[in-house]
């Protein structure tokens, strides 16, 4: 018999749970948390309080399944060292340019350098191909090519490159209530759910360039003022494979789901425009894969070797906390394989008033340890 309503909000830890009302969509996405949009990451208000709760003073924190690095700029933002672990290269870059450290001046001068070239007309835009030819307005395309052509002359490029592929996001032949799965380029005049009226697809680039460019030098400033004076190490590849390091005081991590995100295609424009080294393949739970017996199967295999050497790396009796919407009941079953206990488990309430997106919707913690 499934639990009454009541019976699961009896179980909920209130203070992992927020409404809209406590938690905004503008807290919820504070200084480096909103440079670039990114689907299925968690709250970092979340992270935060697990650091609290489980996290010792100066510690070192581990995410081996980092994404778009909540875990890092959150353990900076609470004095804490981290290292974070991801096999997509898009991840990787949007991680290394919330968490590195800037000289403010040098940051400021060419942001606002590339901004002013690019607004006189600078930098040559090829004959777009593919799918930057398909999936943009012809001056939608020049704009995003002729500042590509730009980034490389700057010590901070890596920025600019996010600041390209957020205007990139903005940019593509899809309805405004359609970012996130647009599955082929609009056209035509539309009806727009977001903003009740008829839309247009949209023509241009340039005003995504420049908003994006002040908005992620000023985010960048924020979190300078916000974060701690430890570091964060990103590593590029697979976490069943790689050196992770040693002596970690917590793994906190929120790993993909099964068949639900392909966290490569959702990129798909930074990849083409950036050049980035695609991996899919190698993507645990990977959206092309399905949820049938044998893709769950292979999920559950991936997750619990990541967990299990993501475990060795921990100090005596430190905490691993996964956080999961386990549906499908695979976690006693990857906990066990990965040669870990179950000590607790916090259930709380998501927001989920993004995008289209309706219905309550709950999540747990995990609580394992080392068995």
């Amino acid at each position: 018999m499934a639990p009454t309503q009541d019976a699961i909000y009896a179980e909920l830890d209130s203070d992992l749970s927020w409404s809209e009302s406590d938690l905004p969509e503008r807290v919820r996405t504070k200084h480096v948390h909103r440079l670039h949009p990114y689907l299925g990451k968690f709250i970092p208000q979340l992270v935060e309080e697990l650091l609290r709760r489980h996290v010792t003073a100066a510690g070192r924190v581990l995410d081996p399944f980092a994404g778009s690095g909540t875990t890092l700029v959150q353990s900076l933002e609470s004095g804490l060292d981290a290292t974070g672990v991801d096999i997509a290269a898009f991840n990787c870059l949007l991680m290394e340019v919330k968490t590195r450290r800037y000289n403010l001046f040098r940051l400021e001068h060419d942001l606002r350098d590339a901004l002013a070239r690019f607004e006189r007309g600078d930098g040559t835009a090829p004959q777009p191909k593919g799918f930057v030819r398909d999936w943009y307005a012809p001056a939608a395309a020049a704009d995003l090519l002729r500042f590509r052509s730009l980034v490389g002359d700057y010590e901070h490029a890596d920025v600019l490159r996010i600041v390209l592929a957020r205007a990139a996001r903005s940019a593509r032949r899809t309805t405004h209530f359609d970012l996130d799965f647009p599955r082929t380029p609009q056209l035509d005049p539309y009806w727009c759910h977001k903003h009740k009226r008829e839309c247009r697809p949209v023509e241009h680039a340039a005003h995504f360039v420049r908003r994006y460019s002040l908005d992620t030098l000023a985010r960048l400033k924020e979190f300078a003022r916000a974060r701690s004076r430890r570091e964060a190490t990103v590593l590029h590849g697979d976490a069943r494979e790689l050196e992770l390091g040693s002596r970690f005081d917590a793994v906190v991590t929120s790993p993909p789901y099964p068949g639900l995100i392909d966290y490569h295609e959702q990129h798909r424009y930074a990849y083409e425009l950036l050049g980035l080294d695609d991996r899919r393949e190698r993507e645990l739970g990977a959206a092309a894969a399905g949820t049938a017996k044998a893709a769950l199967a292979a999920y559950t295999d991936g997750i619990a070797s990541v967990l299990e050497r993501a475990a060795a790396t921990l100090r005596p009796g430190a905490p691993l906390l996964v956080v999961v919407n386990d549906r499908r009941e695979l976690y006693p079953e990857i906990l066990e394989h990965a040669g870990l206990r179950l000590d607790g488990r916090h259930r709380r309430h998501v927001n989920r008033r993004t995008g289209r997106r309706a219905g309550e919707y709950f999540e747990d913690v995990l609580v394992a340890r080392r068995a």
